[in-house]
């Protein structure tokens, strides 16, 4: 890809995207660990705290779609803004039932259905919000600006939400959690981007809907990645299952399984990181060789290797996974059309969203009847068979690192 032209850090816009974006990645990586501990606390039933984090995915499966609609009708930012304080109220809904001091299933669900929602109508709007406040050629350092910031949010916010909930307890948490989407929100107040053709306001819901499946299916670039992204979260899903088991058994205790996780969160934010100072002739050829370095850390589950050594093996299949990330965004960001680009992004999202959780669901079943080696093989095989195919298809290696003319593919 071609150099950086632009110090991305001198665009006000993206400044504030930044702050903005990282805030809510933070605020968005305290709930899971803030909630499971505050349901297992209130009912120490598995069976709840499984009804309570299904709510909120269930909303992002269906909705996902209309998310993308939204965010490609109406102005990107003010999707965002809604979104952010959608997942705020919600969160403080929590924190005020904790901090009364009683807790229902049923309100908890409601409310992470809501979270949900937000979820499922904020995630498209970043490749939009990105493509109007930041020129082509710096966009693939903005790209790896946040792909470092929700990294490191995804490595912080786990141990920071147990903090919080030890120490100030559950309720303030979730308290917290709400400002933090709230100040997010806030930020996209002086982030300007283009108001969409006011034709398409004359277009109706399904039409839209209809029209940005489209933009996906004629790019067979584009959807044959999808189905690569789609394995790699299913394998995620089957090693975070497997993975933490192996290591309890094997490897020493869940100390061990805690060094693995986060030498892997590492490297996720070494790609993120990485990905803005390498050149890729042909950027899709990169992703996918980057995203079959997670076969990696699946045979070496399957055998097991030491410690250190599956350390090492994670870190590699997740650095090749946030290079992967950076350099994909930037390239859909340069090959499609700005009207379509949040419906795209919606279509990549679902299908990453509904494949992790398959795996977790699989998993366990499969190594029960066939050992835990069996399933992490397999899915090792899938991750690199399918991600190197993509280099067959003729569009994936005709694209190049230069922007494309208008956004067109």
């Amino acid at each position: 890809m071609t150099r950086v032209a632009v110090p991305v850090f001198r665009l006000p816009g993206f400044r504030r995207l930044l702050t903005g974006r990282s805030l809510s990645f933070l605020a968005t990586a305290l709930v899971p660990t803030a909630l499971t501990l505050a349901v297992l606390d209130a009912t120490g039933n598995a069976g709840d705290l499984g009804l309570v984090l299904a709510a909120e995915l269930v909303p992002q499966l269906v909705l996902l779609p209309v998310g993308g609609v939204l965010a490609d009708r109406f102005p990107a930012q003010r999707v965002a803004f809604a979104a952010d304080l959608l997942r705020g109220v919600a969160q403080l809904g929590i924190g005020i039932e904790l901090l009364l001091g009683f807790v229902r299933i049923t309100d908890l669900v409601v409310l992470s259905a809501v979270t949900g929602v937000g979820i499922a109508f904020g995630t498209p709007t970043m490749s939009p919000l990105v493509s109007a406040v930041v020129p082509g050629d710096a966009r693939l350092a903005a790209n790896g600006h946040l792909g470092v910031a929700r990294g490191i949010a995804l490595v912080a916010g786990p141990g920071i939400a147990g903090v919080l909930v030890v120490t100030v307890g559950a309720g303030w948490s979730f308290v917290a959690t709400a400002a933090l989407f709230a100040a997010a929100a806030a930020t996209l107040g002086g982030v300007r981007t283009e108001r969409p053709d006011p034709a398409a306001r004359g277009t109706s819901f399904f039409r839209e809907l209809a029209d940005g499946w489209r933009e996906v299916r004629i790019r067979s670039w584009f959807w044959t990645n999808l189905v690569g992204h789609g394995v790699s979260n299913l394998a995620a899903g089957v090693l975070m299952t497997l993975g933490p088991l192996i290591a309890v058994r094997s490897l020493g205790g869940e100390v061990s399984w805690v060094v693995i996780y986060q030498a892997g969160m590492a490297g996720l934010v070494v790609g993120a990181l990485a990905a803005p100072r390498l050149r890729f002739g042909r950027p899709l050829v990169a992703t996918s060789v980057c995203g079959a370095l997670f076969a990696l850390p699946l045979l070496a589950f399957a055998v097991p290797l030491a410690p250190w050594v599956e350390a090492v093996a994670y870190g590699i299949g997740m650095l090749g996974i946030g290079t992967l990330n950076t350099v994909w965004q930037t390239t859909m960001q340069r090959h499609f059309p700005p009207t379509a680009l949040a419906r795209a992004d919606s279509y990549d999202a679902l299908l990453s969203f509904a494949a992790r959780p398959l795996g977790l669901a699989i998993a366990a079943p499969i190594a029960a009847l066939t050992g835990v080696a069996a399933p992490l093989i397999a899915m090792a095989a899938l991750v690199a068979v399918v991600n190197l195919a993509i280099i067959a298809v003729p569009e994936v290696r005709s694209i190049t690192g230069t922007p494309s003319n208008g956004g067109q593919a």
